[in-house]
């Protein structure tokens, strides 16, 4: 006979899935004592460089139940947003994640859905969503609940589809089935190390996100740093390069996601079109992106550094 937690369990992946998302893996909420450590000495070595918001939270970010009262159980989603077109060769270049609408929002929303429908065939169930805007250590809960194993470039991997996708989650206090970690498969390829062209990937698994070409484009305020002139291989927001080379994004299949689908001007756009790229163009082209986040005077100062 079917028990509740199967049967809630069941629910729970059939709607994430009926929502496009591309799995659902569910973990016992509880503190992450193979993270602390790691965390602890990432932030004393300062690899978060200027993102003083690591610093922050440090016990919500490894023990959930601190964020949801009671939570019982992590529910860990991924959201594909390998999109089937690239940018023009002769462009600056845009992180895949940020070709369409804001992920956040897009999300969130899916998150919401999920939620209301939990507590509506279940019953009176507490929980929060998180994309991307909390505290909480969405590679590793991801990893817990089978849904891929963290890869030398530390971004989670998953044999079928890669890792171009999103990790989402639902923190809720309700009691499930839970699902096991998955096996590693880095093997002895270091392709991301080797191709990382500001080699911020420091040893495998240990990426210093102060030499970053994302943490470059994205999260410094103050001006770029003239030692990294000629390293950032066109990337003007965001860096693609150590998901790129990885071999298990062979099999990465274009996402069903309209709302990711990117406007016209991000593909057809050239260097010259970037380098002559107006306020009001910049609103239109990025009016609901995440590339929002850098303002019109981040993006060109991006660009002013990447020019010969």
């Amino acid at each position: 006979m079917i028990n509740n937690k199967e049967k809630y369990t069941q629910l729970i992946k059939a709607e994430s899935k009926r929502l496009g998302f591309l799995s659902c893996g569910i973990s016992k909420a509880g503190f992450l004592e193979e993270e602390a450590p790691r965390l602890e000495s990432w932030l004393n070595k300062n690899q978060h460089g200027q993102m003083a918001y690591m610093e922050n939270h440090f016990d919500k970010r490894l023990n959930p139940t601190l964020l949801v009262e009671d939570a019982k159980s992590v529910i860990s989603l991924l959201l594909n947003y390998y999109p089937s077109e690239e940018q023009n060769s002769d462009s600056y270049k845009i992180s895949k994640y940020a070709y369409g609408q804001d992920y956040h929002f897009v999300i969130k929303e899916k998150l919401t859905e999920l939620l209301s429908t939990i507590q509506t065939e279940i019953g009176e169930v507490s929980g929060r969503a998180f994309v991307d805007s909390a505290p909480v250590l969405d590679k590793a809960w991801a990893a817990k609940s089978g849904l891929g194993w963290i890869g030398k470039n530390s971004n989670l991997i998953t044999q079928k589809t890669g890792s171009f996708y999103f990790i989402a989650e639902l923190i809720v206090d309700l009691e499930l089935e839970y699902d096991y970690a998955t096996t590693h498969h880095c093997g002895t390829c270091t392709a991301c190390i080797d191709a990382c062209p500001t080699e911020a990937i420091v040893a495998p698994y240990v990426v210093d996100g102060s030499k970053c070409i994302s943490y470059f484009t994205i999260e410094l305020k103050d001006n770029l740093p003239q030692e990294m002139k000629g390293k950032f291989n066109d990337w003007m927001f965001g860096c693609d390069v150590c998901q790129d080379v990885c071999p298990w994004n062979r099999f990465s299949k274009p996402h069903n996601e309209p709302l990711f689908h990117p406007n016209s001007e991000v593909l057809s756009f050239t260097k010259k079109d970037w380098e002559e790229i107006t306020e009001d163009t910049f609103k239109k082209v990025f009016a609901n992106s995440a590339v929002k986040r850098t303002k019109i005077k981040g993006l060109q100062r991006n660009i002013d550094f990447l020019k010969k």
